[in-house]
């Protein structure tokens, strides 16, 4: 992935930007010895590197406040950073460019039960939000599998889902209100703790925006009351495209699972290796939960395994306790690990149409076959949201290059079924230039304006979301206006 060259201008700044991000921020807040940016050279797309011009960790909306009005002054591009799990490389900073980490701002500033939300600052996990009101009785309902490092502020970046996003939708459906600093360091309320904002749906632009229209600092969420049950079952089939078929069938039928996930063979074995959850040795596996009271779980689960029969799954099992929903989770959470300790792997994420989802598990296999890269499958079949895993070896020259072709390839198919180039991921560098096999110019002008209402320099997030070349075509009209 090609990256803009840094701009030697900038560059020349570094002493003065440095000086003045340190008299408004602690010592150990500013981070800009070389050795030490490296720890912020890429994020969880690890093919890609570039160390930073600076990185700067604030506390407080008033320090990213000053952080931002300073870059701005001195054009100096921000490129904003959660927790740095990001699979598209959404917080991959250019070499003339300063990482806004917000990881020190992980508090809890308000909890509502009543009115059932909580407001947190960005930097917070995502994992730990449930956790700070569980003994309540009450969650946080996305649940990203990075959810035990993965920050709020990334979750709204790019409108992070989860395997339970089937039943409670996932980021933007679970967002109140934001506390947002524009790139002039400017404070902006949008929403907050109440079912609906008056005016224009600002809300909804800045939810999967990607860094790309400010820095969100604090952010008001939806929690729920927990629910009285919840079961997982595995059911195993001898083809993916028998388990696709069977998620499809569920769907069109009406019935509502909290989840449905979807492993193949390669992924379901090394996730069994891992989490000894019992998982059967088949060629796909379906995990589906459903939840509420007993009797409704077992009125849900007769309806399923109903449907599920015409399909001739070899293996159907309900977990027999807690533990073995712990395990039965467990695995499928940490399927992106277990396949990282076998293989080198670019993790995919391409939305499609369910019933589609037979004829993309078969085209994926012929696409296999053709470039001779394998691939493990591991998704959120419910919502149609894919999550191929291409598996290639980094050490060998032009296997990246043609794990990229492969990646490309699928992504396209995703659009060409009637899907999207992403569910939950985001674009960032990995799928900026495939943009314009889902939208045309005209579209892609349309989200450019945007931007610029809200960071008129082109300074946030620079050679993300959009087509290289249009995104620099638009930054030199800004700097020649200038």
């Amino acid at each position: 992935m090609e990256m803009p060259a840094p701009n030697p201008t900038i560059l020349a700044k570094k002493a003065e930007l440095v000086r003045r991000l340190s008299e408004v921020l602690p010592e150990d807040a500013v981070i800009h010895e070389e050795t030490e940016t490296r720890a912020y050279e890429c994020d969880a797309l690890t093919a890609y590197r570039c160390p930073p011009l600076a990185a700067v960790l604030p506390a407080s909306t008033q320090e990213v406040s000053d952080v931002l009005r300073i870059c701005h002054d001195l054009g100096v591009p921000v490129v904003p950073r959660g927790s740095g799990t990001s699979l598209a490389g959404g917080a991959l900073p250019t070499a003339d460019s300063v990482i806004l980490g917000v990881a020190r701002m992980n508090e809890v500033l308000e909890t509502d039960y009543d009115n059932r939300f909580i407001r947190v600052q960005t930097g917070r996990t995502n994992l730990s939000v449930t956790g700070a009101v569980e003994a309540d009785g009450f969650f946080y309902a996305p649940d990203p599998s990075s959810q035990l490092a993965c920050a709020i502020a990334g979750n709204i970046a790019m409108n992070s889902g989860g395997a339970h996003c089937l039943k409670y939708g996932v980021t933007t459906n679970n967002l109140m209100g934001v506390t947002m600093v524009l790139m002039d360091g400017t404070v902006t309320e949008i929403g907050g703790a109440h079912l609906d904002a008056a005016g224009l749906d600002l809300l909804g632009v800045i939810c999967g925006s990607e860094g790309q229209l400010g820095v969100v600092t604090e952010a008001t969420l939806r929690i729920l009351a927990k629910p009285e049950g919840a079961l997982p079952v595995l059911m195993g089939f001898d083809t993916n495209e028998g388990a696709g078929a069977c998620v499809s069938d569920i769907i069109k039928a009406g019935v509502l699972p909290v989840a449905i996930e979807f492993m193949d063979r390669p992924c379901i074995e090394a996730c069994e290796a891992f989490a000894k959850a019992g998982y059967p040795m088949c060629e796909a596996l379906l995990i589906i939960e459903v939840e509420g009271s007993p009797e409704e779980i077992q009125h849900q689960l007769g309806l399923i395994k109903e449907i599920a029969a015409a399909h001739n799954p070899v293996d159907y099992r309900e977990a027999a306790d807690a533990d073995e929903a712990y395990r039965i989770w467990l695995g499928r959470k940490s399927a992106f690990g277990a396949m990282g300790q076998i293989n080198d792997y670019m993790c995919l994420d391409g939305t499609i149409p369910v019933s589609a989802l037979p004829e993309v598990l078969r085209r994926i296999g012929e696409l296999s076959k053709q470039y001779g890269l394998g691939v493990a499958n591991v998704f959120h079949a419910g919502d149609g949201n894919m999550h191929p895993l291409i598996l290639y070896n980094a050490n060998q020259p032009g296997q990246l290059e043609l794990c990229e072709a492969f990646g490309a390839d699928i992504l396209r198919l995703c659009v060409e079924v009637g899907g999207c180039l992403t569910g939950e991921h985001g674009v960032g560098i990995e799928k900026r230039d495939l943009m314009v096999d889902q939208f045309d110019p005209v579209d892609l002008e349309a989200q450019m304006a945007v931007k610029d209402v809200f960071d008129p320099a082109w300074l946030l997030n620079p050679a993300k979301v959009f087509p290289l070349a249009s995104s620099e075509a638009r930054r030199a009209v800004k700097i020649a206006a200038e």
